[in-house]
């Protein structure tokens, strides 16, 4: 069973690698993803540049990633500890991407997928109980999108999620992955190369505003606007030299 758990990990993080935002926007649009909106290659970003039609399937790839390594791990009846490690790798996986140099999204759709399947598979909470956790956590990321602080309940929702999983399961393997989906979120936003550098502001406001609105500044309109000058200029500059 070691082997072929083995295997699964390194098939794990070579699916959570996919960059299927990366590649919808090539593909449909013919632009990189990483130079428009926020930067950040992942399908709310997706959506932004592109359209609802390019971003859902990227929206179910992206969630079918965590879904499809756990539900592997059950079938080859794996418990619960090694689920939460294959869901794990896929989230590090679409993070730290190896197709993208190690530059991808934030990871928040594959942390549902594997947050929300791994109870089910096991049995460790009914189907009501996930469908009112689920429109519970929404909720907190609607209303913040509703006063342009999606990001932030983002990060409410991945933060809450520990002590939710350990209310509703009562299992330690799974909490303790769920305190990992966190921390690998944490450390990405933190980590994530910005598509415009801000040197007017100290280090330390830099790194809160990452952590809690995944972007340098608190403004989502006038960040898009600093990266599409910068894009602007860019292209600008690679027209005058041809």
């Amino acid at each position: 069973m070691g082997f072929e758990f083995g295997l699964l990990i390194a098939a794990a993080y070579l699916l959570g690698s996919v960059p299927s935002s990366y590649l919808a926007a090539k593909w449909s649009r013919g632009i990189d993803i990483r130079k428009y909106g926020s930067g950040n290659v992942g399908a709310s970003n997706l959506l932004s540049a592109t359209s609802r039609r390019v971003a859902a399937p990227v929206f179910l790839f992206d969630l079918l990633k965590g879904w499809i390594v756990v539900w592997a791990a059950w079938r080859l009846g794996l418990g619960i500890t090694e689920q939460v490690v294959v869901g794990l790798v896929a989230i590090g996986g679409h993070n730290w991407p190896v197709f993208l140099r190690f530059r991808g999204g934030r990871g928040v759709i594959t942390t549902m997928g594997v947050a929300f399947i791994i109870p089910l598979l096991n049995n460790l909470v009914s189907w009501g109980a996930v469908i009112l956790i689920t429109v519970i956590l929404n909720a907190v990321v609607w209303v913040s999108s509703f006063f342009k602080r999606g990001s932030l309940g983002v990060f409410i929702a991945a933060a809450g999620l520990p002590l939710v999983s350990w209310v509703f399961t009562a299992s330690l393997p799974f909490t303790l992955g769920c305190s990992g989906m966190f921390l690998m979120l944490v450390i990405r936003r933190l980590t994530a190369p910005q598509p415009v550098t801000i040197s007017s502001m100290s280090r330390k406001q830099v790194l809160v505003n990452r952590l809690f609105f995944d972007r340098d500044i608190r403004e989502k309109d006038a960040w898009v606007s600093r990266v599409h000058e910068r894009e602007e200029k860019r292209e600008k500059l690679v027209g005058n030299k041809k």
